[in-house]
């Protein structure tokens, strides 16, 4: 199948030459807009600018009418008098209407794009739920890596999908806590401009972890005004944000410093005492070419205490509460520094290069007691893992664009070294009692990729393949003999799918691919190689319809089936086989704006997940979800008020492979309100409103108390937020 996806890439290359008119689009300030869709209302040809704002449109003659829109902008018509020529778009308020559904692989954004419009987030956990259908949970005490769930899949905490921000991955290669970990923390969330994502297989761009699919942030190049807020809340939370611009106004370059402080002791009977500190800052200039060219920088701290997941025996007989604890001596503490430097240059009026390489220093340090006495009776089963990292690497894109066609060639390299990459047993934190792992870890990936276009009119084939080289290197310091191990491995993904789209309304779309996930370097050394680059081939068939100007549907049918693999087990040091799988689903979802003032969104996802060689009955997916479902009602600004209510679902699941322990659903709604004063906006909200009893995350774990005479396999959980009240107060000048 493979080769038949790369000679259809082959085959599919013709080109047609016209002559084509030239211009571009850019706000008040003077900075480019992307995505503004342009048609000449005589000839119905029509077209969108890039990065630069710029755009081409063909069949175009003098003293034809332009019609302009982009969300967020005023409509406008132009006449069109000359060539190269600048088309300045007025602000206006965000309306249903002004949406376009572009001929475009990732058409899907326009949805993020509208759910961040209609209700703001202010927290790293709102953030990734602004991707359709992705539920998360957290089970540290507020400063580990939220689990994520999509598709069918329990991510655990980022295994099967690609996250990254301004280009610069957030997942991390063989971490101490386990593979693909993706801390989002170190992301203020008022910076956020955009959310790029995409369920699946099909973006050649998109390597390690991008199975069940991908998230890419896109940080703010300016603020419109400085901003300071304070919250405070239930559990002695306080937090504190600020926005700063650095430069005055300017048409050609800006600069800005974000920071923000968190502290709680949320609901438990041992305090949290969670603390972080983030700082963020950016300048980003247009050059005479029209250069783009920006770089940030950020750090970010936090340490917490926790009470870890605790059996539903404890809560039965009545001997601690929801949020009491076994072992309150878990927790942690991490930091993440960061170096990101960004250049989008055009070459020549149809190419452009675009480009980022990054650095990143990270530690990381976590403690954990899953089976409290099952192994040692004593002292406990308490875990430290461990470890230090740098980790820098390059993203570089060619883009060619020709007469019914467009081209991207890029290129990319990532190297991950860590130092003391450790697993410990011990004690009360301070005291090791043994070593189960240690050693220096070294990874590193290559990769390049072709991504064609080809443009049909209503219809888009878009034939891609990507390479991925890898090396992992491993040296082992409890070993007796100094020694470092090394594998390689190579793999192509090629990539194959169809858009139609029959007009700015309506557009359907079949998308299939092949893609991977890396494994731990500590599993790929130990088994020489095998088996550690899984291939996962997935395919959707969907619709993106307008039916009415203030309505917007999508749907697809999906499925995605992932090999047999190794998979090394961070908090035993221990290998397990992990069978090949299937899943396969419905995704629905519908925005609607039901005044100018308020909208309702609604996701509705359902997954079929199995196990392809284990028998029936016994074939279940641990905490894959099956049905989940999101809903909200927004309002935007309404004589100074704005606000909404959400709920999230999701219905209960198999904790086990033949579904003898499941893990219970729920369904928590939240609200806010806010009101906007020139220039001061009070809020308040509500999570869980109804103070629902819900676990946020839950475990399938056998375990001993250090009274009890033997094990119990049963549910292990971390409860779920209560009801919880904040006020905030914020300032803009």
């Amino acid at each position: 199948m493979r080769n038949f996806y790369t000679l259809t890439m082959l085959l599919l290359c013709f080109f047609a030459q016209s002559q084509i008119q030239k211009g571009v689009v850019k706000d008040s300030l003077g900075n480019p807009i992307e995505n503004v869709y342009i048609v000449n209302t005589n000839s119905q040809s029509h077209a969108h600018t890039n990065e630069f704002g710029t755009f081409s449109i063909d069949k175009t003659n003098k003293g034809d009418v332009l019609n302009i829109s982009a969300v967020g902008f005023k409509k406008a018509n132009f006449v069109f008098k000359t060539t190269d020529f600048i088309i300045v778009l007025e602000e206006a308020i965000y309306s249903l209407d002004q949406v376009i559904i572009q001929s475009k692989l990732n058409a899907m954004n326009v949805i993020s794009k509208i759910d961040l419009q209609t209700a703001p987030v202010n927290s790293s956990q709102e953030v990734l739920r602004k991707v359709p259908g992705l539920f998360i949970g957290q089970h540290a005490g507020g400063g580990k890596a939220e689990q994520l769930f999509l598709r069918g899949f329990d991510i655990d905490h980022g295994t099967d999908i690609a996250i990254s921000v301004d280009g610069m991955p957030v997942n991390m290669v063989s971490h101490a806590h386990g593979q693909g970990y993706a801390d989002l923390h170190f992301v203020i969330p008022e910076t956020i401009e955009k959310i790029d994502f995409g369920k699946g297989t099909y973006y050649a761009n998109k390597g390690d972890f991008a199975t069940a699919g991908y998230v890419s942030f896109i940080t703010k190049e300016k603020i419109d005004n400085n901003y300071i807020s304070v919250e405070a809340g239930q559990f002695n939370t306080f937090k504190t944000v600020g926005l700063f611009n650095l430069l005055d106004k300017s048409k050609n370059q800006n600069a800005y410093f974000a920071t923000e402080y968190i502290m709680t002791n949320g609901p438990f009977d041992s305090p949290q005492n969670f603390k972080r500190i983030n700082l963020f800052g950016k300048y980003s200039s247009v050059l005479a070419d029209n250069t783009k060219f920006s770089v940030n920088a950020s750090h970010f701290i936090s340490k917490w205490d926790a009470s870890g997941q605790i059996p539903q025996r404890l809560i039965d007989a009545g001997l601690i509460s929801r949020f009491g604890a076994v072992d309150n001596t878990e927790g942690g503490k991490t930091s993440r520094s960061n170096l990101n430097v960004s250049l989008v240059k055009p070459i020549n009026e149809s190419t452009f290069l675009k480009s980022n390489a990054f650095y990143s220093n990270y530690n990381f340090e976590l403690y954990s007691n899953f089976t409290f006495f099952l192994e040692d009776r004593v002292n406990g089963d308490q875990i430290r893992q461990k470890e230090s990292r740098n980790i820098f690497g390059l993203n570089t894109e060619l883009n060619k664009k020709a007469t019914n066609a467009n081209f991207q060639l890029g290129f990319g390299l990532r190297n991950d070294a860590t130092q003391n990459t450790e697993l410990s047993h011990t004690a009360q934190r301070y005291l090791t009692l043994n070593s189960l792992k240690l050693g220096d870890i070294d990874q590193t990936n290559i990769f390049s990729y072709v991504n064609t276009e080809f443009d049909f009119g209503k219809l888009k084939i878009n034939p891609a393949l990507r390479f991925d080289y890898f090396k992992f290197e491993y040296q082992d310091k409890l070993a007796v003999r100094y020694s470092t191990k090394t594998e390689d491995k190579v793999t192509f993904s090629p990539k194959l799918n169809f858009i139609f789209t029959q007009n700015n309304n309506l557009q359907f779309y079949l998308k299939s691919g092949f893609g991977f996930h890396s494994n731990d370097t500590r599993v790929v050394v130990a088994n020489e190689g095998k088996k550690i680059l899984p291939v996962a081939f997935g395919t959707d068939l969907g619709i993106i319809a307008k039916p009415f100007p203030k309505l917007l549907l999508n749907g697809a049918l999906w499925i995605l089936n992932l090999q047999e693999e190794l998979v090394y087990v961070g908090d035993a040091a221990t290998v397990e086989i992990s069978g090949r799988t299937k899943r396969m689903g419905v995704d629905f979802g519908l925005r609607y704006q039901l005044t100018d003032y308020l909208f309702f969104d609604t996701d509705v996802n359902y997954t079929y997940a199995r196990s392809s060689d284990a028998p029936k009955g016994e074939n279940y997916i641990p905490l894959a979800p099956d049905l989940t479902a999101t809903a909200g009602l927004n309002s935007s600004k309404y004589r100074g008020f704005s606000g909404g209510f959400h709920y999230r679902y999701l219905k209960s699941r198999p904790a086990n492979e033949d579904n003898s322990i499941v893990a219970k659903g729920y369904m928590v709604s939240d609200i806010n309100v806010n009101y906007e004063y020139k220039s001061v906006t009070f809020g308040i909200s509500a999570e869980n409103i109804f103070n629902t009893q819900w676990n946020e995350t839950q475990f399938a774990t056998e375990s001993q108390l250090q009274n009890e005479n033997q094990s119990v396999e049963e549910i292990h959980f971390t409860p779920g937020i209560p009801f919880y009240l904040k006020g905030k107060l914020s300032y803009r000048f």
